[in-house]
């Protein structure tokens, strides 16, 4: 089994959702020991914003097309999206950007686009420092989990599991309580079945 591995926070060693990543793979590499992980740091190594590339020989054309393949041979994808601005990372949208590919992960129809990238497990790592959730004041500022939804039904893939840090830079307690509550789901989400 592959495990494709994906992180996309710029904040380094303080980033929350690299922690979380890091769990939930150590947690799935502990309960399937043979499992291939591949890991991509989207802002060590950041792909540039897709353009048409013509020439498929362009540094660009070639890091798009790797990770095109590097997601369909995975079978459980682990992404860390922290919540910048409302929204996902660049980084991480520039990767969407390469994996939500026609004729690859999704087709059109006379009835319309068909996925076809399913049967594929998606664990979502997200970090948030506020509150954006269902039940919040600023839940209709939420961009984040949305947008990620929305891309992966279309490719195919409905269901998302989300393990959420939320309130991080509210405070201390926030942070802590966060972090806890976020690694309980760890445990919930790794000892569910694999893809």
């Amino acid at each position: 089994m592959k495990l494709l591995h994906i992180d996309s926070s710029a904040l380094g060693g303080h980033s929350v959702s690299r922690q979380l990543t890091a769990g939930i793979v150590a947690g799935l590499t502990h309960r399937t020991p043979d499992l291939d992980v591949r890991h991509c740091d989207l802002a060590a190594e950041p792909l540039p914003h897709w353009t048409p590339v013509t020439d498929a020989a362009d540094p660009a054309a070639i890091a798009g097309n790797r990770m095109l393949e590097e997601f369909l041979a995975a079978d459980v994808i682990v992404i860390g999206a922290p919540m910048y601005n409302f929204a996902i990372s660049s980084q991480l949208k520039a990767w969407i950007d390469r994996i939500l590919v026609a004729g690859k992960t999704f087709r059109y129809t006379a009835t319309g686009p068909v996925g076809l990238a399913g049967g594929k497990r998606v664990i979502v790592a997200s970090s948030r420092g506020g509150f954006y959730g269902k039940d919040s004041t600023a839940a209709a500022m939420d961009f984040q989990e949305p947008y990620l939804r929305a891309a992966f039904a279309f490719i195919g893939i409905p269901e998302l599991e989300f393990v959420r840090a939320e309130g991080l830079a509210v405070s201390d307690e926030h942070r802590e309580a966060a972090l806890k509550s976020a690694h309980g789901v760890i445990e919930t989400v790794v000892a569910r079945r694999a893809a």
